[in-house]
């Protein structure tokens, strides 16, 4: 089941987007951690879940970030 982020980490996301800053993203897949770096290129929802979509084309559903730029939005499962 997906749940909605913040308006606080959409907000984060939008800013890195638009600036181009470089980002570390810290998320979960099937329960192992993993880290990224990229820029944001984009965010989509896919069959109602949202993604960010980074310069390396890897997506990243938003509800799966533990850490975005040093930043905790999700306590580990």
């Amino acid at each position: 089941m997906y749940t909605p982020i913040s308006l606080d980490f959409f907000d984060q996301l939008n800013v890195a987007m638009q600036r181009k800053i470089p980002s570390t993203v810290v998320f979960l897949d099937n329960g192992e951690k993993k880290t990224l770096k990229g820029l944001v290129h984009t965010m989509e929802v896919i069959d109602g879940i949202e993604y960010m979509i980074l310069n390396t084309k890897e997506k990243i559903r938003l509800d799966k970030v533990v850490l975005f730029n040093g930043r905790r939005h999700k306590e580990e499962e």
